[in-house]
């Protein structure tokens, strides 16, 4: 069985301890790496209460348990197609978060050492670039709990196509979007995913649409099987959202309910329908 964890609870740093604690932490991924990379979204400025971006309590909750653990810890993020991953660290409250525990944001465009990554049996993209320091480094998630108007739901795989260095990412769109989420997390799947929903976002989504405070993180080690409750929890079926479907069928993870099992609070305890459009 693979296990997820569902918080509801308070906006604050303890309450991430628990969603990491109730999935056996972090110590056994740090038998393999030294160093962690925390994946943020910053696909807008907007700050945390618009459920578009990692909420910097999030943050600083995961900050604290890798610090235990890993070596280094840096919080990273790649500038988007509109948005400068630097300036977007300042506005959200995160850079602030990175100053105080003593850890540094790196903007992954900014990252001149790369290596090539062969996609086998690839969907739509033969390859991809992206800096060493991703394939080196233990990749936390702190992905966002959203609807999307082309891939159905952002949540923890499609905050992976983040890592991609480039700025003008537009190009991928026209290779498919849902097939290119699922080339990607073919060759950098996370060794942690956190879903935020202390705000959500609902409607035409990932940057449009209406915030919904939820108060709920979702927490796992196998980034399908966590996606797949989180489209539970906002009244989704996972096998109509495309790359997480693919993904299971793929054996990237699990996706059938009745093999994951959800720890912390249920999911009929937190369930509530999301609107898409």
């Amino acid at each position: 069985m693979v296990e997820v964890a569902l918080v509801k609870g308070p906006r604050e740093p303890k309450t991430v301890y628990e969603a990491v604690e109730l999935v056996g932490g972090l110590e056994e991924i740090a038998e393999d790496y030294s160093r962690a990379l925390i994946k943020v979204n910053f696909i807008s400025t907007k700050t945390y209460e618009t459920g578009v971006t990692t909420d910097p309590i999030v943050v600083e909750g995961l900050i604290h348990k890798a610090l235990e653990v890993f070596d280094q810890v840096f919080v990273v993020e790649s500038d988007a197609s509109m948005t400068n991953a630097n300036k977007a660290c300042e506005i959200t409250g995160v850079k602030e978060v990175c100053d105080k525990n003593e850890v540094v944001f790196l903007n992954l465009r900014r990252e001149k050492d790369r290596v090539k990554l062969l996609i086998p049996n690839a969907e739509t993209l033969k390859e991809i670039k992206v800096p060493r320091i991703v394939v080196d480094s233990a990749v936390i998630n702190a992905a966002k709990l959203k609807t999307h108007s082309v891939t159905g739901v952002s949540l923890g795989m499609k905050n992976i196509f983040g890592l991609l260095p480039e700025k003008m990412k537009f190009k991928y769109h026209l290779k498919n979007m849902n097939k290119v989420v699922v080339d990607i997390n073919a060759v950098l799947q996370p060794e942690f995913t956190i879903i935020d929903g202390f705000y959500a976002l609902e409607g035409p989504g990932p940057t449009s649409g209406t915030p919904v405070k939820m108060n709920l993180l979702i927490a796992g080690k196998d980034v399908v099987a966590v996606d797949a409750t989180a489209c539970r929890v906002m009244g989704i079926n996972p096998t109509e959202i495309y790359h997480i479907k693919r993904a299971y069928e793929k054996g990237f993870g699990e996706m059938d309910e009745a093999k994951i099992s959800v720890v912390g609070s249920r999911i009929n305890e937190v369930k509530r329908r999301f609107r898409r459009d």
